[in-house]
């Protein structure tokens, strides 16, 4: 590509993205229902019960929160850029509330539709490439970093591409974070939790993490939480590589964790019995994967960015994985408010009398909990040896991933309830529940991983008949015996394509399967018109905390 044609490239993509931004003293609404996309998030208090943290641990608090707010701050940067700059221009309290519940300009709930006026169409590598850099010209520039998670790419004062470690980019800012980590430790009762804390500050000052998520691993028995760091690839819409940057903090619900050790000591075992052929699977998860359940007090950047994540499964570092496993985390207070305020409600609509006496919060956090739990389960390494699945799979890696854990999910639960591990269990109960949960991600759009691969469970069941619609009530009726067929099928359609490193077929399967045909966008008007919310938005901080 000529620096002529880059340039004019260049320009355009910027003019898209920031049309009329330097004379514009006021940005509006592209649409008139703004008010009633802010009210579409239902408000949730994030609070916990904090009675048994001893004073040490309460003076460690109001640090964490300075270091997630570092790191909300840099979302933004990655995201959109000047977040102080874009809120100055908005006068609508409205239009300024949803801008900040998107981190930008985008719907991310719409398929990341512009809903300012002059404002265009998002880059699809957000903030982490040039907005005039096309795929080809990544793919044709010789640098080994540039397919890091933990760097960016600039152009230089020629034009040509040149990669910045985000510890360089930002370097200021996280040095910052790593000095109220190191303060943090200091008052850390629990040496593995100080561990990690002090090398998680020595990570975001150099981009390397993987001293500190192996750390992270040891983590068992301590009471406060704390995932910090540029962390998913959801954010990276073009090459599906480079790392957002959030935060969670947590307390840990020490009866409840107890009571789910042992699925983690089932791993090896269900891994061994997944429906596939035996390469598919050969790839051991580490013995040290851990199952926990928390509140979250805090969300911060890529997590608190429109749907709000319910359950974690991190270290994503396939190496990470396969010495020790991963950690599920259950955000209990985040799981109740979904269930009771959008889940129930969407299933009275869509869900066929008969069968909503199935709709169960237990069933709701087992699908969810054993979604975590698949993330961990199949292969990180293409079966050709050419790298990993994620490399391989490129912008779709995040849509096929999250299509395999949630179908997996399903499929472990059902596993375990056959086997006895789940005692007296109903799996109708989480077959219904899990068809209710399509209803609820669904509503996240084409633009967002979750959602696309909630259409393609949808679409995949709907050829399967593994549901009716009757079209009189416009209610659905799960068939249980087609929809664990289907399962199955599914859940080995995915992991051979993983294995294989199939780029054509995930495309294939994103572009067939990952739309909302008339019934069920009828359906979903139905539900938005019922006033359910969409997604929550959180009331968060010391101050709801009492601190």
């Amino acid at each position: 590509m000529t620096r002529m044609k880059r340039l004019f490239l260049f320009f355009i993509a910027l003019h898209a993205i920031t049309s009329c931004q330097t004379n514009q003293k006021t940005y509006t609404a592209s649409a008139p229902d703004i008010k009633e996309k802010v009210e579409a998030y239902q408000s949730f208090k994030l609070t916990s019960n904090l009675d048994s943290l001893s004073p040490n641990q309460k003076k460690m608090l109001p640090l964490l929160f300075d270091v997630a707010d570092i790191m909300d701050n840099l979302f933004w940067q990655q995201s959109w850029g000047n977040k102080k700059s874009l809120l100055r221009k908005i006068d609508n309290q409205h239009l300024k509330e949803y801008t900040r519940i998107n981190y930008g300009p985008w719907d991310r709930l719409n398929d990341n539709k512009p809903f300012i006026k002059e404002i265009g169409p998002k880059p699809e590598g957000a903030g982490f490439y040039p907005v005039d850099m096309q795929k080809e010209e990544f793919e044709e520039f010789e640098n080994h970093n540039k397919n890091s998670q933990y760097t960016i790419l600039e152009r230089d004062k020629e034009g040509k591409l040149l990669v910045v470690p985000y510890h360089e980019k930002w370097k200021k800012e996280l040095q910052q974070a790593a000095e109220l980590l190191n303060q943090a430790a200091e008052l850390a009762e629990n040496s593995d939790f100080k561990k990690y804390l002090t090398e998680r500050a020595k990570a975001l000052t150099t981009s390397d993490y993987y001293k500190s998520d192996m750390q992270w691993m040891d983590m068992k028995d301590n009471e406060i939480d704390f995932v910090v760091g540029p962390i998913e690839t959801y954010e990276d819409g073009l090459m599906g590589i480079k790392t957002a940057f959030e935060a969670y903090i947590l307390i840990k619900d020490m009866k409840w964790s107890e009571q789910l050790k042992r699925f983690a000591a089932l791993l090896p075992e269900i891994q061994s019995n997944l429906p596939v052929d035996e390469a598919y699977k050969a790839e051991k998860p580490g013995s040290d994967s851990d199952l926990g359940v928390y509140d979250a007090i805090y969300y911060a950047g890529d997590c608190n960015a429109a749907s709000k994540t319910i359950a974690i499964n991190l270290p994503n570092d396939p190496d990470v994985q396969m010495k020790k496993g991963s950690r599920k985390l259950q955000l209990k207070n985040s799981m109740r408010a979904k269930f009771e305020n959008i889940l129930v409600p969407i299933s009275e609509i869509l869900i066929d009398t008969s069968q909503r006496q199935y709709i169960d919060f237990d069933a709701f956090f087992e699908n969810t909990m054993f979604h975590e739990v698949a993330h961990g389960l199949g292969i990180k390494e293409t079966l050709d040896g050419k790298g990993t699945v994620r490399e391989a799979l490129k912008e779709t890696a995040s849509a096929i991933e999250e299509s395999k854990a949630d179908i997996l999910g399903l499929y472990i639960v059902t596993q375990l309830a056959e086997n006895g591990e789940l005692k007296n269990k109903d799996l109708m109960t989480n077959y219904v529940t899990f068809m209710a949960g399509i209803f609820r991600s669904v509503r996240f759009g084409a633009g967002s991983a979750h959602g696309q691969s909630n259409m393609i469970r949808f679409n995949y069941f709907l050829e399967k008949d593994a549901f009716s619609r009757d079209d009189e009530s416009g209610t659905y009726k799960i068939n249980f015996d087609k929809m664990k067929q289907a399962m199955n099928e599914l859940s080995n359609e995915i992991l051979v394509l993983q294995g294989d490193g199939n780029y054509g077929k995930a495309k294939e399967m994103i572009e067939k399967l990952g739309i909302i045909n008339a019934d069920l966008r009828s359906d979903l008007d139905r539900v938005n018109e019922a006033g359910i919310p969409v997604d929550i938005v959180f009331e968060q901080g010391p101050e709801v905390l009492g601190l």
